[in-house]
């Protein structure tokens, strides 16, 4: 079994010294180096450079660069998304954002867990969990999702949390780690204030 299947599968893999994941990854550098070096208003160029980058990015979506991922074939965006700039998407696994999500700038989503003894994660050894975020989402700037966290459609992680565990949806979620502040609701329309 390949290194890549063991990751895929979702078990320890050697994500350090293996060939083929190192030239995938080096592949995704070049093509985020390139996207980073685009100059704004070339939206045809950036868009097919993502489009190369990544697995799915959908209609009407933007990112700002800079933009970093570590495979970009396992990130999946939907429709009407903002990636606000400074955004790393640590793809081992994969990262599904919703349609009409809004990502704050240096938004870090990391998908990999290294092991805790010092010889093993000299190996090079991790595993890789996803990461989901559902529809309607905001996150705000400086926030950081760790491995295997689903945050539920319509809600928002406010500034410089740290999101370790799953999210419901609709609800307001802040903090160090992230927890739910409370529920979004009817009074929170600005059309009632």
């Amino acid at each position: 079994m390949t290194e890549r299947e063991k990751r895929d599968l979702g078990l320890w893999y050697d994500a350090n010294y293996d060939a083929e994941l190192l030239e995938e990854r080096e592949k995704a550098e070049e093509l985020c180096f390139a996207l980073n070096h685009t100059a704004p208003r070339e939206h045809e160029k950036q868009n097919r450079i993502i489009g190369e980058l990544l697995a799915q990015f959908g209609e009407g979506s933007t990112i700002l660069a800079p933009f970093n991922v570590d495979y970009g074939y396992n990130c999946r965006i939907g429709d009407n998304t903002f990636v606000n700039h400074y955004a790393y998407f640590m793809d081992c696994a994969p990262i599904t954002i919703g349609n009409y999500c809004f990502i704050g700038p240096y938004c870090g989503m990391y998908t990999a867990i290294h092991p805790l003894v010092a010889g093993e994660r000299n190996q090079g050894l991790e595993i890789a969990k996803p990461i989901t975020v559902g529809d309607n989402v905001w996150i705000g700037a400086n926030v950081t999702i760790l491995p295997g966290v689903t945050i539920g459609e319509g809600s928002v992680i406010g500034a410089k949390s740290v999101v370790t565990k799953d999210i419901p949806a609709n609800v307001l979620a802040v903090g160090n780690p992230c927890r739910v502040i409370r529920e979004i609701t009817e009074e929170d329309r600005i059309a009632r204030k």
